[in-house]
């Protein structure tokens, strides 16, 4: 009963201060911009309405287009309002047929609902429009039929709460397109380069719990990947329509060519972490070396971070990793271990990943995937070009 009680505090404590001016401040600051550009958008999309030659003096699916469309993230915004007004229009045409026909009621908002939501399925598409089609439908059946017959009144609301949407989107108040996905990167980066620490730690002091934790973090990666994934399409997409974002497409266009390499450095990684934690359990200390080349591959992780800003960095993160896999190299040759060998080997790749990326960053137009991984890593590095006097 102490136990259950005294978990009961530590609940009650947990709630308080997730419920505290700071943690609510905390939560809610990043969010701030877009809760209010949707606020603006839809009062935008209502007075834009106006002007419109609609018989419906208070257009409010307008205002309901621009904040479906925006919502309260940066995400996706361009496919959404096109599936958000192709859901509006569906589901009111579906809604008006039917109440002009049977009436209203619930039999009827059923039969809306069944055959607005089939209709979306039918024609492919994807989740908002589908659930689109139907609260369409169902707001029209509150507000109830129009007074004048079936109309196009409904649909032009839509069409310009879409277009407020997307002018307040991506022509005046355009979301940061470089700095969300250099969140996104970096915290890819911050998450994988302190696996391969944590893993060299575990290898070196033979110490299974830290592999574990180690391969919990790997596997949690995947995560990150997606929102990389989902940052560039939504910074893509940005730059693209966006005026004022247009200078960040260079950059953007660095993440992107190099994104199959880091998600191969990611699964890589998970792999790694795998057989590091089988071979930790015999309680082995790693051969000298080992932890040495792993030191080395988060290092180049970190500067590969930093060479997206600043292109020249590529080349020594291209040396850190190129050292690492050397350094694997001749831990194979002195201790060609099977268990061993396991690791070795995916420390060569997730180097080759970290090099063919930082070749991309250096400018090269070859496709990374070209040169096979064991050519690129035994090449010898071209000597530097001494400065003029």
């Amino acid at each position: 009963m102490g136990v259950t009680r005294g978990a009961a505090l530590d609940s009650c404590g947990v709630t308080i201060g997730r419920l505290s001016p700071r943690w609510s401040a905390r939560r809610l600051r990043p969010r701030l911009l877009p809760i209010a550009q949707t606020a603006a958008a839809a009062v935008i999309a209502y007075y834009v309405a106006q002007l419109l030659p609609l018989h419906e003096p208070r257009p409010v699916f307008a205002s309901i287009a621009a904040v479906i469309s925006l919502g309260a993230t940066y995400t996706r915004r361009g496919p959404r309002t096109f599936e958000l007004i192709g859901g509006v229009v569906l589901g009111l045409t579906v809604a008006d047929l039917i109440m002009q026909a049977v009436g209203t009621g619930p039999l009827q908002i059923g039969l809306m609902i069944v055959l607005a939501m089939g209709t979306a399925v039918v024609l492919g598409g994807g989740e908002l429009l589908v659930t689109e089609a139907a609260v369409s439908g169902l707001l029209l059946a509150a507000l109830g039929p129009a007074d004048h017959g079936l109309s196009a009144d409904r649909f032009l609301e839509a069409l310009s709460g879409g277009a407020v949407a997307l002018a307040v989107g991506f022509l005046f108040f355009p979301p940061n397109s470089a700095l969300l996905v250099s969140r996104a990167a970096h915290s890819l980066f911050g998450e994988l380069g302190a696996t391969l620490e944590q893993v060299s730690r575990a290898l070196a002091d033979a110490d299974p719990a830290r592999a574990q934790a180690a391969l919990r973090g790997a596997r949690e990666m995947d995560a990150g990947v997606d929102a990389l994934e989902e940052a560039l399409a939504t910074a893509s997409a940005t730059a693209r329509f966006a005026p004022l974002r247009r200078p960040t497409r260079a950059l953007l266009d660095r993440y992107r060519r190099t994104f199959p390499q880091l998600d191969f450095a990611v699964r890589n990684a998970r792999v790694l972490a795998r057989h590091s934690m089988r071979y930790s359990r015999a309680r082995l200390a790693a051969p000298d070396g080992l932890p040495e080349a792993l030191h080395e591959l988060a290092e180049a992780v970190w500067m590969l971070a930093a060479a997206y800003d600043e292109p020249q960095r590529a080349a020594d993160a291209s040396e850190l990793a190129r050292a690492a896999g050397a350094r694997a190299r001749e831990v194979f040759e002195r201790e060609p271990d099977l268990e061993l060998t396991a690791i070795l080997t995916q420390v060569r790749s997730l180097a080759a990943d970290l090099m063919r990326a930082a070749k991309v960053l250096e400018g090269s137009t070859e496709p990374p995937y070209e040169q096979p991984s064991e050519e690129l890593l035994d090449a010898v590095p071209a000597p530097a070009v001494p400065a003029p006097a």
